[in-house]
């Protein structure tokens, strides 16, 4: 089991910035891989970045050049650094992890952070 904490969401004007944080606990060295999603209100939810163990990351389109994944493994953490945000960045913001458990991937979600960007 893997339970993921986040925060750093809140309200931000257009342009600014804010960082969000999620840090794992549990099973985390069965953890192959964590990244950020996000959902608007009558949207999907989209993945937004991920970054692998060993480091590698993925972002959306929407997103690349202005928000940065990172983590840090002594305190089994990820982060997502954002910066030039517009408003159609307003969502809630979920972290993920995906776990490799007994030869089966599952997929951990944390409970959401609420992003605002005012116009």
């Amino acid at each position: 089991q893997v339970q993921l904490v986040e925060s750093g969401g809140g309200l931000v004007q257009a342009g600014g910035s804010l960082r969000l944080s999620c840090a794992a606990s549990g099973s985390i060295f069965s953890i192959n891989a964590m990244g950020w999603y996000r959902q608007a209100p009558g949207k999907q939810r989209e993945l937004v970045a991920a970054i692998t163990t060993g480091g590698s990351t993925n972002y959306a389109d929407s997103v690349k050049g202005r928000f940065t994944i990172s983590r840090d493994n002594a305190k089994n953490t990820v982060y997502l650094q954002m910066n030039s945000l517009k408003p159609e960045d307003t969502a809630v913001y979920y972290c993920k992890a995906r776990s490799l458990e007994s030869g089966w991937w599952r997929d951990y979600w944390g409970q959401g952070t609420q992003v605002t960007v005012s116009s």
